[in-house]
């Protein structure tokens, strides 16, 4: 076995801590562009379902845009595969520059392409695509900075320089939610939802030519430098990595026992959080953006000091502490969101609840991947103007062949089968079910949208933070936990691809599965249960199966 890697990274005398914070400056900042980047599209999603899915209906529109969100997380492991392999074969420094003109040009792309309405069935075509390239981007590039850092650092500084790579995903998140709002408050709400989302989208090239340029100022990584010159580089990183148990078997607990549980308190505490806010509980969007960039600009800091914390007492110990207090508290945590975002809903729903009186077997679940099929059935459409209009609601089952009802209190709002009816004949019959649900609804107490004058920001901010300190502590210290999990040539490889099914399946489906568990059920909070489960089962995972990494060596070769 080679010397420990900190005589080469951080220890050695031609690396002075002025280089290595230059290293972290430059890798951080490129990545905060790209996760801008990413999360323009989530920011955006139900915009963009008007803009690029309207030929569907408005449930199943929405529903369609998240899965576009979600195929761009779906790509990613293959995007941590084929870049993986290329940074362990070529470099880490040249890898990564690839990745962000990938996810550049793609992002450029969206903001200029034609709506549904301009081109009909290629424009979600075509935007589907550009969300698979940036997927494939993402993929590569989070493990290519990761390790550089990671590779520059002292061994007993590691989770600290590394966890500067871990606020790159909220402070793109930050930036993107910034010239959202710059954009909506410049050019008022009706501009900027028909064509000025366009903006924040065209400007990422100037974004890209900033990035471009920082990274090509980086050198190579010392240790993959030093390994390639004695001609111990892995001459096949995929078999290596997953054709052999030894590494395989670490692989798996990286994903089952770590980056799984991570991921959906990641994207729960923000993307899931702001989905609530705005879908369920009708806050006006402006408002909500700017909660939830309170609540991160208040939390980012965390990352660091977990980080920080990470190198003294562990990193497994900080990231399994987020997972059990996570799924502890999300229940009472969103429902106090709903106590002080919505109270209105929440007095109304307790005393005129809600119900669907309909056949189940005339129920579908309403979650349709390819946006072909129609859910015209009587509980189907019931069910459908509900979740749109974020109304929780209980369902009871009624004789066979019965049509469907909304039960709201005493009152009884008789649905409609829309399976035998022309499209003319639906959209009237449609247009009157609504108006006259809605009028019960409203006479029932149900708020159109959130009032401004009754949300309790100051609260909201502090429910909103609490969720992002939970993100802190499972992501701050991940990237030098898995960094520290495998050896420098198959590095690159190995820890990108847990990290990215973790984060790109289990955690970038958040959304979508909860989405549509909450359309199944008519609980606003059932979609909880997805990101619970899966942080308890890393939890046991990860305290029964995996080991403690904090101060050890990163080495050449095993």
């Amino acid at each position: 076995m080679s010397s420990p890697a900190s005589t080469i990274a951080g220890g050695a005398p031609d690396m002075s801590r002025a280089d290595v914070r230059r290293v972290i400056f430059a890798s951080s900042l490129g990545t905060v562009f790209e996760w801008y980047d990413f999360y323009l599209y989530g920011s955006l999603a139900a915009i963009i379902a008007k803009q690029f899915f309207s030929g569907l209906n408005d449930t199943s529109a929405f529903i369609f845009a998240l899965l576009a969100f979600a195929a761009g997380f779906a790509v990613r492991p293959f995007g941590a595969l084929v870049f993986g392999r290329l940074g362990d074969l070529v470099g880490r420094k040249y890898t990564f520059l690839v990745t962000i003109l990938i996810m550049g040009l793609s992002t450029f792309l969206v903001g200029v392409l034609p709506s549904y309405a301009s081109i009909g069935v290629a424009a979600p075509v075509i935007l589907i695509s550009l969300r698979l390239l940036q997927g494939l981007a993402l993929g590569g590039e989070y493990g290519g900075a990761a390790t550089y850092v990671a590779e520059h650092a002292r061994d007993d500084n590691r989770g600290y320089s590394t966890s500067w790579i871990q606020t790159t995903a909220t402070l793109g998140l930050f930036l993107s939610l910034l010239v959202i709002l710059g954009c909506r408050l410049t050019l008022g709400n009706d501009a900027f939802e028909a064509w000025g989302w366009r903006i924040p989208f065209v400007v990422s090239a100037l974004l890209l030519a900033i990035s471009v340029y920082i990274r090509l100022q980086l050198n190579e990584s010392p240790l993959f430098k030093k390994m390639k010159e004695e001609g111990k580089q892995s001459k096949a990183p995929l078999s290596e990595s997953f054709g052999q148990w030894a590494n395989l078997k670490i692989v798996i607990l990286a994903l089952l026992g770590a980056t799984a549980g991570q991921a959906v308190v990641w994207y729960t505490g923000q993307f899931y959080a702001l989905y609530f806010l705005t879908q369920t509980l009708k806050v006006d969007a402006t408002t909500a953006n700017l909660l939830i960039a309170a609540a991160l600009a208040i939390g980012t800091p965390c990352f660091v000091l977990f980080g920080w914390l990470s190198d003294r007492i562990g990193r497994k110990s900080i990231i399994m502490t987020g997972c059990l207090i996570a799924a502890l508290t999300y229940f009472p945590i969103f429902k106090a969101i709903t106590h002080y975002a919505n109270p209105t809903l929440e007095t109304a729903a307790a005393s005129s609840p809600v119900s669907v009186v309909a056949d189940p077997a005339q129920c579908s679940f309403q979650f349709d991947p390819v946006g072909k099929k129609v859910f015209n059935s009587s509980c189907d459409i019931a069910k459908s103007a509900l979740a749109k209009a974020g109304i929780p609601y209980s369902n009871v089952a009624a004789p066979a062949g019965t049509v469907a009802q909304v039960k709201i209190g005493e009152n009884v709002v008789p649905s409609f089968d829309g399976k035998a009816l022309d499209k003319a004949a639906f959209k009237e019959q449609k247009g009157a079910f609504d108006k006259t649900l809605g009028g019960a609804l409203e006479a029932a107490g149900y708020p159109k949208k959130a009032d401004d004058a009754l949300i309790n920001k100051p609260m909201l901010v502090v429910l909103l933070t609490l969720l992002v300190l939970y993100v802190t502590m499972v992501y701050g210290p991940i990237a030098a936990w898995l960094v520290e999990m495998f050896p420098t040539r198959i590095r690159y490889t190995s820890m990108s691809l847990p990290y990215h099914i973790g984060n790109g399946w289990f955690g970038g489906f958040v959304p979508t599965i909860a989405f549509a568990l909450v359309s199944l059920k008519g609980d606003i909070y059932y979609g909880l249960w997805y990101p619970i489960g899966v942080a308890l089962m890393t939890l046991v995972i990860g305290v029964l199966f995996t080991r403690e990494t904090k101060g050890s060596s990163l080495h050449v070769h095993d």
